[in-house]
């Protein structure tokens, strides 16, 4: 893992460590990061071929954390965070103002944001929260969270730098 890492062919995604006197998962997410290599290692020729198989959620997943880490302004840590009783956000960035930005991915046309997403981003007192979908226009999903497309939450993350 550690050569393929330093290949830059997987990513190890961290878990994010607060003192926010939960239990927390804290080993890392493992992601190929080129999404191709990991279709052609499944033999998925198509995109028939990737929408049909039990993977493309968590392909979908891995193409937009490398690309919203790719866009962030430098000095921007990355982490996941999952505790034991549920709550999850599947990308959270700190900014270099140090302000947190949580982001759940979601492979769905009407996405919406999980309850653990909310508590956890909650609990570590997230500024903005997203879930990412493959549709076209952003959209509020709550008061504190709004449903967004990849291309935009790159460009709000560009526009940091």
């Amino acid at each position: 893992m550690d050569l393929l890492s330093g290949l830059m062919l997987v990513r190890r995604l961290p878990a994010y460590f607060a003192d926010v006197g939960k239990r927390l998962i804290k080993s890392p997410k493992v992601y190929i990061r080129d999404s191709g290599v990991l279709h052609s290692l499944l033999g998925l020729g198509t995109l028939d071929d990737v929408l049909s198989h039990p993977v493309a959620g968590a392909s979908w997943e891995g193409f937009v954390i490398e690309n919203l880490i790719a866009a962030a302004p430098f000095g921007t840590d990355a982490w996941f965070y999952r505790t034991r009783a549920g709550a999850e956000i599947d990308l959270l960035l700190q900014l270099p103002d140090r302000w947190l930005w949580a982001i759940e991915v979601k492979r769905s046309m009407a996405p919406r944001a999980a309850r653990g997403f909310e508590l956890g981003a909650s609990d570590l007192g997230a500024v903005e929260q997203f879930v990412v979908h493959p549709g076209r226009e952003p959209f509020p999903l709550s008061g504190t969270t709004t449903a967004i497309p990849l291309t935009d939450l790159m460009e709000r993350l560009e526009a940091l730098a």
